[in-house]
């Protein structure tokens, strides 16, 4: 309902130009808000996400992993991708990798993070068993470990969202 009330107000908001709108303007605003809630999947029972992701643990794990362990990776990262692209060391492909996280929050936390990070990039999940298939700057392995390809990121996306 949330997604709904807030399109809804978005879409009033944006259109306001200081005069009263026109009637047509809220039926605009029912469709759209009616058309986000249903494509975000919002009604469906097993998308809905309780209280847990308001919790403060959760909240302080996230940001200790944001700001240490991602932080310092994207650096290193950088560097790394920097160093290859000077040195012309480049063996870029694609690589399965089995994270074995089962819920679509900590499946998305690690594609997004992988993807964030310079040099690899999320292209498929899938969801069924948690493999994820990572377009990876530097292929050394066609089987390589989660710890080769995103270092401890699993370790921390299972802390914070179990």
């Amino acid at each position: 309902m949330f997604v709904f009330v807030l399109s809804f107000i978005t879409y009033l908001l944006l259109s306001w130009s200081g005069e009263v709108l026109p009637a047509y303007e809220y039926l605009i605003a029912l469709i759209v808000a009616t058309i986000a809630y249903y494509s975000l999947g919002r009604n469906k029972k097993s998308r809905r996400y309780g209280v847990d992701g308001l919790s403060p643990k959760r909240w302080g794990l996230f940001i200790v992993y944001f700001f240490g362990p991602f932080l310092w990776a994207l650096v290193k990262a950088n560097i790394d991708v920097a160093l290859r692209i000077l040195s012309g060391r480049v063996k870029p492909g694609i690589v399965k990798v089995s994270s074995g996280l089962k819920s679509g929050l900590a499946q998305t936390v690690l594609a997004d993070s992988i993807t964030l990070t310079p040099g690899t990039m999320t292209v498929d999940v899938d969801t069924e068993n948690g493999d994820l298939y990572v377009h990876w700057i530097n292929v050394t392995d066609l089987h390589p470990t989660e710890d080769m390809v995103y270092g401890n990121f699993g370790e921390w996306v299972r802390r914070i969202t179990r």
